[in-house]
């Protein structure tokens, strides 16, 4: 699988919705994310993990 940038769009209860750089949304379980996840936070998933981008 290759890496994918994500910037997370919303955050519903359990889930966020994630927004891939191109475009495609996806919805992610918030026990999968880095406990800082934010709305806006910036986001790399490679092998189903994620982590936060530092820019």
């Amino acid at each position: 699988m290759e890496p994918t940038y994500y910037t997370v769009l919303t955050i519903n209860g359990d889930y966020a919705t994630l927004v891939s750089d191109q475009g495609v949304e996806n919805v992610v379980a918030m026990a999968l994310l880095p406990p800082e996840t934010d709305v806006g936070l910036r986001m790399l998933c490679e092998n189903f993990s994620y982590t936060v981008v530092k820019e």
